[in-house]
């Protein structure tokens, strides 16, 4: 069966948000950790929506030009290929390059690409191209946010979207924006910009999302980048069409009584969970970062001596590298830094036999879960939005069947990791 939809996830945390916004559409899908080969696409013959994690978040452009034609292509023949970005869009010229994936999507799926960062899910929102992103119970526009105004690696100076865009590409990019979409003329304004190589879509509510997913599968857009709300448009479109008519997945996930966090964020939402989880009896393990930078494998075995044993005691341990932002000298190193914790994170794993890990962190996400020989996740359940609970497809017993959340610095409320640890 040809896919509905295919996607290649930036990184590993917003590539689960992909399989939660189909979950709750009815829409089978499945997320690769490496390129599909027909065996490995056959192991999941009811998909109708396909993707593969990558990591080019933290990568360069001349990266991105190495590795995505490759990804895209082993994507095959969808409807729609939609390039995933976090719903923050950070981005920069030399890290993460979101323009330059915009050029090379539009240079193997042709143009104009739609661009839809809106997530009014995850609370964020874009008016009149510009980006808008809660903190806790206050919405800021983007190069005002406390955090991801400040981010170690790509800080969000420009909240305009064209503009940030136009700093790491030559496209053009033309914009639809909110008046016109609530006056009904969004498939009007696309059809406007059918000269221009990208489409940057307005939106504030599902609604808003409803209408761009109707300009995308009526023009028959082959390329898309953005957010989940990217999914979360197509979905409505499709079921408003009837293309897709199963019932959404209601699981709910069961308690476990063992849990290992691995968190490698700087985060001020993520220094709070670890402050609540020394509360609620999680064993913290602070990790000595320059270490395991410089590849000192005695740190790591320090980090899997303390995190098995506490897991045999109490069972609830925490690997953490920081509590809170970073000073502005401290090093770009999170995929380094991602790929240790998850070496120690798939050593603790296996010793103490468990079924369920958190990690934290956009490139904790990424790099350290690639250190788990995992073949494909698939949703198992709802935790939190943006951060759901998915399942490890494996060849390693230890590994196959085993219970993720990958869940991003921005992501959960003060008490989240006792909520992975409860099921909700």
């Amino acid at each position: 069966m040809t896919p509905l939809y295919a996607f290649y996830g930036d990184d590993f945390t917003g590539s689960t948000d992909v399989l939660e916004q189909c979950a709750e559409g009815g829409v089978p899908a499945v997320l690769f950790l490496r390129e599909p080969d027909a065996a490995l696409r056959a192991r999941f013959p009811e998909a109708r929506a396909i993707g593969l994690a990558g990591d080019s978040r933290s990568r360069s452009p001349e990266w991105m030009d190495g590795n995505l034609p490759r990804a895209f292509a082993s994507l095959g023949n969808a409807a729609i290929v939609h390039y995933k970005t976090c719903s923050t869009f950070d981005s920069s010229p030399h890290t993460g390059s979101i323009g330059r994936a915009l050029d090379l999507g539009v240079a193997a799926f042709g143009g104009p690409a739609a661009i839809v960062v809106g997530a009014p899910h995850l609370r964020r929102y874009v008016a009149f191209g510009n980006l808008f992103a809660a903190a806790g119970a206050e919405v800021f526009r983007i190069d005002r946010h406390p955090t991801m105004s400040r981010h170690p690696v790509t800080p969000m100076h420009e909240a305009d979207l064209i503009r940030h865009l136009a700093a790491q590409t030559e496209a053009r990019i033309a914009l639809v924006p909110i008046d016109r979409i609530h006056a009904d003329e969004a498939d009007a304004a696309f059809a406007e910009a059918s000269d221009a190589d990208g489409v940057l879509f307005d939106g504030l509510s599902m609604d808003d999302l409803a209408a761009t997913g109707a300009v995308l599968l009526g023009r028959k857009v082959g390329f898309a980048v953005g957010s989940s709300g990217v999914t979360r448009a197509l979905v409505l479109a499709w079921r408003a069409a009837g293309i897709v008519t199963g019932a959404a997945n209601d699981v709910r996930a069961a308690e476990v009584d063992r849990l290992l966090v691995v968190s490698g964020s700087c985060s001020p939402v993520t220094a709070r969970q670890i402050a609540q989880a020394a509360s609620d009896d999680y064993v913290g393990v602070r990790a000595d970062v320059d270490a395991l930078l410089r590849g000192e494998t005695a740190e790591e075995e320090r980090l899997i001596r303390a995190a098995s044993d506490a897991l045999g005691q109490g069972g609830r341990a925490m690997v953490h590298s920081a509590e809170g932002p970073l000073g502005s000298t401290a090093p770009a190193a999170g995929d380094r830094l991602g790929a240790a914790l998850g070496r120690v994170a798939g050593a603790a794993i296996r010793e103490a036999g468990l079924s369920r890990v958190l990690f934290a962190g956009g490139d904790t996400s990424s790099h350290g879960v690639a250190q788990l020989g995992i073949d494909a996740l698939t949703w198992a359940a709802p935790i939190e939005r943006g951060a759901p609970l998915v399942r490890a497809h494996a060849a390693d017993p230890a590994i196959d069947g085993l219970e993720l959340v990958l869940k991003g610095g921005q992501m959960g409320g003060d008490e989240f990791f006792e909520a992975v640890r409860r099921g909700g």
